[in-house]
């Protein structure tokens, strides 16, 4: 299952380690976290400069311009409609 994060922009859902409020990047951790990762090219923007949240995966951090709520309502579809 792929979960669609904006922008023609997809990754797989066992790929995904988190799904995050932007806005909690103004804490500390995270806006170091958010630091490392943009000082090692970890991190992809598909939100045309107008991030609403951040999603980590395996192998990179996505800021999208959805917001996290719907994100995790997606990834919610997607893992409990699996047969």
């Amino acid at each position: 299952m792929f979960l669609h994060l904006g922008s023609d922009t997809v990754v797989a859902l066992e790929d995904v380690i988190s799904i995050n409020d932007y806005k909690l990047s103004r804490s500390v951790i995270n806006r170091d976290f958010i630091q490392q990762m943009k000082d090692t090219n970890s991190i992809i923007d598909i939100s045309g400069n107008q991030p609403k949240s951040f999603i980590v995966t395996k192998y990179k951090v996505y800021l999208s311009a959805i917001s996290s709520m719907t994100l995790r309502k997606r990834a919610d579809n997607l893992f409990y409609n699996e047969d």
